[in-house]
């Protein structure tokens, strides 16, 4: 039985936690906060709950992969998992609207073609085919095997398959998704719904690869699913089943330094004085705070990957109301910014800011948890701005503007709203200016990519959003899956089965 130290109570360390206890270690996990979850945090007022981390979950298998390795409860007996429908409606500039089926490539493209016209669905159809491709060949070494030490091969071939181009009488490869839009969807609306994946992750559709196509058919193939209580209940769930296993955890416990012995990781200094000694140590925080923890060299190697350092932030608007949910109004409603050149150009230039004009993601759980009673409602704004943003109250005035689009009259039901900034992010995570990681991409030589779970140290891993397979919610359980694979059975694991 080794002793283990687990650096953060983040969903990707919980996750490595509760495996590693399962398989006979001794784990203690040291939270700097007095909470778990990460970014997975709830906020509370008057009988009114909010999620102020992800709203919805992608991907649910691997979090019932986590529940069937590590006890006799399976996921379902300790939450209550919703499947969405419409998985998500969308409010276009120039008013037209349409709502999208949860799962049902049928459902999507018939509603696509009845809202934006003849043809638009059949484009959005035929692309999913080719994003599926992409998908089957990149799901397994993104998502399921630690990274390759060759991992260059990732980066630079680019998985999104050509496509036969009629007036060229040849084929055409994409290179970025914005190449995608332009070239195979080329309708505006078409290309906003596309781009509203990369934009919620924090990506330039205009640089990130062809790749990310993924993204739109992670939520289409696998459907979107919401946790009845809200997402915290999530993070619940994995917190009580490490508890079940025996897992320690010890709050309010900042640790301060990785310890060394022999060249390898041997512990962790605590802010209190106190030295607790390991056999491995798990790391799930931000590159710049493992640079700190690390004495005297970095962790990672010169010919592994980057650690990302520049990636945006999320502003939430919590917006409590008078007057209840009418039935049958849509979970969650992406409104498209107006001047999508506008809105990337003052996102991803220098000096960044909020545009004037953003695309904001509107979720409405219909959950009687979340409310006093049936005469309130509570909405949870979203908007991807520049990390470390100081946001002003003009601007959580034109989000919530730009919301109305979707809930009419929503100015006047306003009770009182809670702002969520790239500050409070950092203070909830650790990650500086309150940067978001994103999801592990193919190609764009590797930019995208997340470090490796191993690093140079020996007995020192990484785990969570800013390491392979990258950040959202089913990235950090896959990578709590591949530390605890590494630690368990060493360098030889090739990954789950």
């Amino acid at each position: 039985m080794a002793r283990i130290a687990v650096i953060g109570a983040g969903m990707g360390a919980m996750a490595a936690a509760a495996r590693l206890a399962v398989a006979g270690h001794r784990v203690v996990v040291y939270e700097r906060t007095e909470t778990y979850g990460g970014a997975v945090r709830r906020f509370s007022r008057d009988g009114f709950s909010f999620d102020t981390g992800p709203g919805l979950l992608p991907l649910p298998a691997v979090y019932r992969d986590l529940f069937v390795k590590t006890g006799k409860e399976p996921l379902e007996d300790c939450v209550e998992l919703v499947q969405v429908d419409p998985s998500s409606r969308h409010v276009f500039a120039d008013g037209t609207e349409v709502a999208l089926p949860n799962a049902s490539r049928a459902g999507v493209v018939s509603a696509l073609e009845a809202a934006l016209g003849a043809g638009a669905g059949g484009r959005w159809g035929d692309f999913l085919v080719r994003a599926r491709e992409a998908w089957d060949r990149t799901r397994r070494p993104l998502l399921e095997e630690p990274l390759w030490p060759n991992w260059q091969v990732l980066a630079e071939k680019e998985p999104y398959p050509a496509v036969p181009h009629k007036r060229l009488l040849r084929t055409r490869r994409a290179g970025t998704l914005a190449e995608v839009g332009a070239w195979e969807l080329r309708d505006p609306r078409l290309v906003a719904v596309l781009e509203s994946h990369a934009l919620a992750c924090g990506l330039d559709p205009r640089t990130t690869p062809a790749s990310a196509a993924v993204l739109p058919y992670l939520e289409h193939a696998f459907g979107m699913w919401y946790v009845r209580g809200g997402m915290r209940e999530l993070a619940r769930a994995v917190y009580e089943r490490c508890l079940a296993r025996r897992v320690e955890f010890v709050f309010g416990a900042e640790v301060t330094g990785i310890v060394e012995k022999d060249g390898r990781a041997a512990g962790v200094d605590l802010a209190d004085g106190v030295a607790a000694e390991a056999d491995h140590v798990v790391a799930g925080v931000a590159p710049t705070v493992l640079d700190r923890l690390v004495p005297g060299t970095a962790a990672r190697g010169a010919d592994e990957v980057a650690p990302q350092h520049g990636m945006p932030s999320r502003l939430t608007v919590l917006l409590a109301l008078r007057g209840g949910r009418p039935e049958g109004a849509a979970h969650r409603t992406v409104v498209h910014a107006a001047g999508r050149e506008g809105e990337l150009d003052r996102l991803f230039a220098e000096p960044a800011g909020l545009p004037p004009s953003a695309t904001v993601t509107v979720l409405r759980p219909d959950d009687p948890a979340l409310v006093p009673d049936t005469a309130h409602e509570a909405v949870t704004l979203t908007v991807t701005v520049p990390k470390g943003l100081e946001v002003s109250e003009s601007d959580v005035d034109r989000i919530v503007a730009a919301a109305g689009r979707a809930i009419p009259g929503l100015a006047d039901r306003v009770l009182w709203r809670e702002v969520r900034t790239p500050a409070d992010i950092a203070e909830d995570t650790g990650a500086p200016g309150g940067a978001v990681p994103a999801p592990a991409l193919a190609a764009a030589g590797g930019r995208l990519l997340q470090p490796s779970n191993k690093t140079r140290t020996p007995g020192l891993f990484t785990v969570g959003g800013w390491s392979h397979p990258g950040g959202g919610l089913p990235h950090a359980g896959m990578s709590g899956a591949l530390v605890a694979g590494l630690i368990v059975e060493g360098p030889d694991f090739r990954g789950s089965q």
